[in-house]
């Protein structure tokens, strides 16, 4: 068998952060969502000191592509959901 690794970054704008301190507790907030539902690791990996805008990283691990592929999406589909952030960009990645 064949391990399948999805990668994906997902660029934030967060409208209602006034402080990194507000930043925060959104992000954690959704982080820990994002992990608790989809078993996905997550992490903020660039823009740490903006007040508005944040990168996070996300990582599966499966031997199915399509479930790879399926994750990711409700990923995706699911921050969009929340209304507490926007996503400027994103870019998925199959190793």
């Amino acid at each position: 068998w064949t391990l399948i690794i999805g990668v994906m970054t997902v660029e934030l704008h967060l409208g209602d952060a006034n402080s990194l301190k507000e930043k925060r507790r959104i992000l954690k907030s959704l982080i820990e969502r994002i992990k608790n539902r989809f078993n996905v690791s997550v992490a903020e990996v660039a823009q740490q000191d903006l007040w508005q805008r944040s990168t996070l990283g996300i990582s599966i691990v499966s031997c199915d592509q399509a479930f790879v592929h399926k994750v990711l999406a409700a990923v995706i589909k699911f921050i969009e959901a929340q209304g507490t952030v926007l996503i400027t960009n994103y870019q998925t990645e199959i190793l």
